[in-house]
């Protein structure tokens, strides 16, 4: 049966493994995982350090502006005027007068 931990416990092996007081081996004895999981644990701890640390207030250069309904309906309804007047210049434009 695969036994399964919560975040907690992982953070505080994997915390256990990155202050290096002691070797994998004692600390997988003393929390009573394998070792290869407690390498893991870490090696996964070191990966996302950098995550905890991201300043949330810088917006990111990338994304695109958010927008708004009412601009987007806005927008919406110009472009209609404008294929409205491009059918009429259309329809003038080859003296047709069928609605397109």
């Amino acid at each position: 049966m695969r036994r399964s931990f919560d975040g907690n416990f992982k953070a505080r092996v994997a915390l256990e493994a990155l202050r290096e007081d002691k070797t994998i081996s004692e600390i997988a004895g003393a929390f009573d995982v394998h070792p290869n999981q407690v390498s893991t644990w870490k090696r996964e701890a070191l990966a996302r350090m950098p995550e905890l640390f991201v300043d949330g207030r810088k917006k990111n250069k990338n994304s695109e502006p958010e927008i708004s309904r009412d601009d987007i309906l806005k927008e919406v309804g110009q472009m209609k005027v404008e294929n409205e007047f491009l059918k009429k210049k259309y329809r003038n434009l080859l003296g047709l007068n069928v609605n397109l």
